[in-house]
């Protein structure tokens, strides 16, 4: 018997990295050992302060119930203090700040709430697979706008005021930028909230990777009058290593956080609280603990910079953010060509930029979360393959 799909999934496609690791895992099984420099998921434990939280609050009989659909008020003010503290920005912790199960969840939650048939999205090209994903799910339609090196991987202003707009009702931007590891500055910010107030288009941010190699994280609700048009999603996955925790957050002004919790508290049950206090304490930690962590990333960078060397790639060696952005060198078609010869022949995996978008093709991503003496392993393979 065949029950056919939904029409929201027959235009979405299975997430590459779903695709690429089972193909790894049968060579795996054949005996490769593929080393994977590809996936941003962080081998780095978080502070033992957030453990000890954690373990302590689940050793206790009353944490274990259903919680808020907004969140422990402990970790709404904890975050609020974070943005005071960190990006300067002063909210309030009950009426401006939702906790999420992941940003990644936030993307949707935000789609799902404002889009449907007939609506449009702009959605960077390079850019997050999942904004696309989650925009076509809603039955809206992904409207790409290019981002090139010559304009360091911001939106061009120019090209986007000659689009047909008139339908478009929310935009994503991404800065620190991934997969390009491009930085955004005040100004850009600025132009970007104007632009979102003279076109009605809801601006939506997602901020999850300002403290990776960045001294100075920026938000773009620094802006004077961001949350008349903005939203902001960030995530405790990358700044302190709690990828498989799950724990996001979204900032909004107090009407559109009502309105995505019509939405998502549809959708689960709220957080395991003994989670949520841990997530408070990592985010009261002081910023000895980026700098640290930065330390380490900037040791794997250097190494990914003699991996890029080795394959003639091109990149610029300010880049922040969990990965290196590189541009192929002549003699490959595009970046699944290299990526495939390397995995083929080295047994090590590394992204093709052409999952990003078109504008991705001539590149490739290399992920920082793999402990220096991988890095040096997948050297000597590729020395051997080349």
């Amino acid at each position: 018997m065949e029950i056919e799909v939904a029409k929201r999934l027959q235009r979405t496609e299975e997430y590459y990295f779903s695709k690429k690791l089972r193909e790894i895992d049968e060579m795996n099984r054949n005996g490769a050992q593929v080393i994977n420099l590809g996936i941003g998921s962080p081998d780095l434990p978080p502070h033992p302060e957030v453990i000890k939280t954690l373990q302590e609050q689940a050793a206790l009989p009353t944490t274990h119930g259903y919680q808020s659909y907004k969140g422990a008020p402990a970790l709404r003010t904890a975050m609020a203090d974070w943005y005071r503290r960190y990006y300067r920005v002063n909210l309030n912790p009950d009426t401006q700040i939702l906790p999420l199960i992941g940003s990644k969840e936030g993307i949707v939650h935000i789609c799902m709430t404002y889009l449907q048939e007939g609506d449009y999205a702009l959605i960077p090209n390079p850019g997050y697979p999942a904004y696309s994903s989650a925009v076509t799910i809603t039955g809206a339609t992904p409207l790409t706008y290019d981002l090139k090196l010559e304009n360091n991987w911001l939106p061009d202003f120019d090209q986007l005021e000659q689009m047909d707009l008139s339908k478009v009702k929310l935009m994503w931007i991404n800065y620190p930028h991934m997969p390009t590891g491009a930085m955004a500055n005040r100004d850009f910010f600025e132009k970007i909230i104007a632009f979102g107030k003279k076109h009605e288009i809801l601006i939506c941010h997602d901020n999850p990777y300002s403290f990776i190699l960045n001294d100075s994280p920026q938000s773009i609700m620094e802006v004077p009058g961001a949350l008349d048009v903005a939203i902001e999603l960030n995530s405790l996955s990358k700044s302190s290593n709690m990828a498989g925790w799950r724990i996001g957050m979204l900032i909004a002004d107090e009407k559109r956080i009502g309105q995505i919790m019509r939405f998502k508290s549809n959708m689960d049950s709220g957080m395991f609280l003994p989670m949520q206090l841990a997530a408070a304490t990592a985010l009261s930690l002081d910023k000895s603990w980026y700098t640290e962590l930065n330390e380490e990333y900037r040791k794997r960078r250097n190494k990914v910079f003699e991996i890029m060397n080795l394959l003639n790639c091109s990149y610029d060696e300010n880049q922040v953010g969990l990965f290196v952005w590189a541009k192929i060198p002549a003699g490959y078609d595009n970046s699944y060509q290299l990526c495939d010869n390397i995995l083929y022949n080295a047994h090590v995996f590394i992204t093709p930029g052409g999952i990003f978008g078109s504008e991705g093709e001539q590149y490739i991503r290399i992920s920082l979360c793999a402990k220096v003496e991988v890095y040096e392993l997948a050297i000597e393979r590729i020395k051997k393959s080349l």
